[in-house]
């Protein structure tokens, strides 16, 4: 029994994602394989060797895996499969394009947004927005499975030995091509991954007061996100928006500024550490679940808690 994790990288580096993934493969006590595809990804694939607890990375190095394309990707892990009793995504954007095109290849169940491993074959995963964990079990002879990478620590990323094994590319898809890539450039760190998240909801009122948060997100070394009322507004990108339509959050700090708290909200950033709440309604739903919470105007009192730190 071995388990086989899809890494995902970025600049030739492994994404943290990843390590939270092999984090969660360490857990069903299998042997753990890596996959790493990309062109011209050696460096990536050193990198893998040294993330502690991997036993093997695997490059498959080629031209059509150059772009990432998830049909093509897809392929590789098709030809692989059979060879390993789980197969692992971070349960990201990259990781859910994937794995239900190798899980329908598979004729398998993908289980997805693993929070808990119980057995090599019973898993936790939430459902209604979080409202309710399932445990799930399933009896597939490779188990697809994404993982909610704020459920697990990362794995150390030195400290390993992996060997590496490369092996030539499977064919891929001649109906796909890759157009372009727009990479949204922000100084920020990056949310998901951010030890202390800063969101603003519609009480923020327009996109130039959404700005306000930036001053102290600056002092914080924050990350800045927003619910989907706020995006959904205008009042900030889309790769900003936390919640169960957009990215699933767990930093040691979130700090939620006019946001109400609805329950798709709150399925994205309720793991966190500490929530600290600031909305002018002392009834909104967010004080449920804070730690902390401050009632009243949010255009004096982010100026005030800016200042004192």
């Amino acid at each position: 029994m071995t388990t086989l994790v899809i890494a995902e990288h970025r600049d030739a580096a492994v994404t943290s994602a990843t390590l939270h993934t092999v984090n969660a493969a360490r857990q069903l006590n299998n042997g753990v394989h890596m996959l790493v595809t990309g062109y011209n990804a050696h460096p990536v694939a050193e990198a893998a060797a040294r993330i502690e607890g991997v036993d093997v990375v695997i490059l498959i190095d080629a031209p059509i895996l150059a772009d990432g394309l998830a049909e093509n990707i897809a392929a590789q892990v098709i030809a692989l499969a059979p060879s390993y009793t789980h197969v692992l995504f971070a349960a990201t954007a990259a990781g859910k394009t994937v794995a239900p095109r190798v899980a329908a290849k598979l004729d398998a169940s993908q289980i997805s947004d693993v929070i808990a491993i119980h057995s090599a074959d019973t898993f936790d995963r939430p459902i209604y927005a979080g409202n309710a964990i399932a445990t799930v079990q399933c009896d597939d002879a490779i188990k697809v499975a994404t993982i909610r990478t704020t459920a697990f620590d990362a794995a150390p990323a030195t400290g390993g030995s992996a060997s590496i094994v490369t092996l030539g590319a499977a064919e891929g898809t001649r109906r796909v091509r890759f157009v372009r890539r727009e990479v949204a450039e922000n100084e920020r760190p990056e949310l998901t991954s951010a030890r202390i998240v800063i969101s603003g909801g519609r009480g923020m009122g327009s996109a130039e007061n959404f700005a306000l948060l930036d001053p102290l997100a600056q002092k914080l070394g924050a990350a800045v996100g927003a619910s989907r009322a706020a995006v959904d507004s205008g009042f900030a990108p889309n790769d900003w928006q936390v919640g169960q339509t957009g990215k699933i959050v767990a930093p040691q700090l979130y700090i939620a500024v006019g946001i109400s708290g609805a329950i798709q909200h709150l399925a994205g950033m309720k793991d966190s550490k500490v929530i600290v709440a600031v909305n002018k309604d002392a009834e909104a739903p967010i004080f449920g679940i804070a730690d902390y919470g401050l009632v009243g105007d949010l255009f004096s009192a982010l100026p005030k808690l800016t200042s004192q730190i």
